[in-house]
């Protein structure tokens, strides 16, 4: 592989992690298209570079989610477990399903995921007394995380804990196929389901898809879909570009995230729902 190529690998690892980080979702969702639309990669040697990827997304930007508080490692311990179940359940269907049915299902997704989080623009604090009885109370989900932009604590509590996790394990089951590290799903699902603020679902999401891909990995592995030459500048790009963009999520608005969120989740719609029917934008870069 030409040098220019590697370079170009990186720096577009580096741009879609950092986006990525700022949003929750790691670099999978970004990268995936990029490497199909862009480089011209296989989408199943797309998928496995990219599963490396949110791996590496997810150790670059957990450590400052975690000291900032942001991340609820109680509420990710419980809904990992029905993300990794999805994930081990979606290595069984890999191979089997076509080339243009994943680049629908990518659009589906994309789409679903922009139309959820268009619907809550706006963050309501619940004051009332959780409910004794409920799932997140007797697990102590409930929290509260440092908003910089308002200067203070903002406590949250957690809501519909069964439905969250029957989500969760279809994002797990969606981030095999697909190697987008299920936080396109994962974030709304914490934001629609669970009522959460959109930034403790980003970073409480960013603490999960790592291990979500490392579920699936390994198959990509054996399957011999995982190029070095290909997901060695993904990765390494990803890591640098994870740290900036976990930086950048500490001071921005919930609403302005959200809007921004939308905006993106749509655009990659389009290019993939395009994909799918075999209409691809020129290759610039390959």
């Amino acid at each position: 592989m030409e040098t220019s190529t590697i370079l170009w690998l990186f720096v577009a690892a580096f741009g879609a992690s950092a986006l990525g980080g700022v949003l929750g979702m790691a670099s999978g969702i970004f990268i995936v298209p990029i490497l199909t639309l862009l480089f011209g990669v296989d989408i199943q040697v797309a998928i496995g570079a990219s599963i490396i990827s949110v791996i590496a997304c997810s150790c670059g930007s957990a450590a400052p989610f975690l000291k900032g508080r942001l991340t609820n490692i109680r509420l990710a311990i419980v809904l990992e477990t029905g993300t990794t179940l999805g994930a081990l359940t979606g290595v069984f269907l890999i191979g089997i399903v076509s080339t243009s049915f994943l680049y629908g299902l990518f659009a589906f997704i994309l789409a679903v995921s922009a139309k959820q989080m268009l619907t809550r623009r706006h963050e309501v604090i619940d004051a009332s007394a959780p409910d004794a009885r409920s799932w997140a109370t007797v697990l102590r989900l409930h929290s509260s995380f440092p908003d910089h932009v308002l200067g203070r604590d903002v406590p949250y509590q957690v809501s519909r804990v069964p439905l969250g996790l029957s989500l969760m394990y279809g994002a797990g089951l969606i981030s095999a196929l697909l190697g987008i590290g299920s936080g396109v799903l994962k974030i709304p699902a914490m934001d629609t389901a669970l009522r959460l603020p959109i930034k403790v679902s980003s970073a409480t999401s960013n603490f999960m898809i790592g291990v979500t891909a490392a579920a699936s990995a390994g198959a990509y592995f054996v399957r011999g879909d995982i190029d070095i030459d290909i997901a060695g500048p993904v990765a390494l790009g990803s890591v640098v570009g994870a740290l900036l963009g976990a930086r950048l999520l500490m001071g921005l608005a919930a609403d302005k995230l959200r809007l921004f969120f939308v905006i993106v989740l749509a655009l990659l719609a389009v290019q993939m729902f395009l994909g799918a029917l075999g209409v691809h934008t020129p290759r610039s870069l390959a």
